[in-house]
């Protein structure tokens, strides 16, 4: 990947980083266990949603054991808000048991070791390991994230994967974090998916996807 490509990329992560100076993590929460559970929950839904089913759900599960312990139906019922709810029971329940059986009760820090929990991918794994642990091991590649890297063509790539290899090329380790945050707002302020505000976005000028009525002007 060439130097130009890199700068090029990096100006636009400073010019978007400026216009979002608030860029972190929206969903609530204290502990490891608490962010991947939150993390699961978010899968099709929005992070508002799952603030406000987390809120009565930690008070209730704050251990492996206690997910355990909650009848399967009671944890449905809980979830049910977020959509997917018998899906993500299962990964919730397969994680905290994997979590007692392999890592003696404690979510494991690395985006390797992370995987390997049940119904834990790389964006899971990557949002746990850099906001609970302080690893840069990945970049969480949401549909956010992929529409801005493609529309701002830092990327053609449209399996997460591949997007989150070719962002982390361009970007240094330490801005990981960073580059997911950033472009994450980004998506769900300005760029939409629908009807991108264009003329609101500090990157405008050198994005190829733009489109600005004539009367706002470059």
């Amino acid at each position: 990947m060439n130097a130009e490509r890199r700068r090029r990329a990096v100006d636009i992560l400073d010019r978007l980083a400026a216009q979002h100076p608030d860029a972190a993590i929206e969903l609530h929460y204290s502990t490891p266990l608490e962010l991947l559970v939150a993390t699961i929950l978010s899968a099709q839904c929005t992070d508002q949603r799952v603030n406000q089913v987390t809120r009565t759900l930690f008070r209730r599960c704050r251990t492996p054991e206690d997910y355990l312990a909650l009848p399967e139906a009671e944890l449905e019922d809980l979830i049910r808000p977020t959509g997917f709810f018998r899906q993500k029971t299962a990964a919730i329940r397969g994680c905290c048991r994997a979590i007692l059986e392999r890592f003696d009760g404690q979510v494991p820090q690395t985006t390797r070791q992370l995987v390997t929990l049940p119904g834990v991918g790389r964006k899971t794994a990557a949002v746990v390991a850099s906001n609970a642990f302080g690893r840069r091991e990945g970049i969480a590649v949401d549909t956010h994230v992929g529409r801005v890297a493609r529309r701002l063509r830092l990327t053609r790539q449209h399996d997460p994967d591949k997007v989150e290899r070719v962002l982390m090329a361009l970007y240094p380790r330490d801005r990981w974090l960073e580059v997911t945050d950033v472009l994450i707002f980004h998506g769900r302020r300005v760029c939409f998916a629908r009807r991108p505000r264009c003329e609101g976005c500090a990157v405008a000028d050198v994005c190829p996807s733009a489109v600005i009525p004539a009367a706002v002007g470059r």
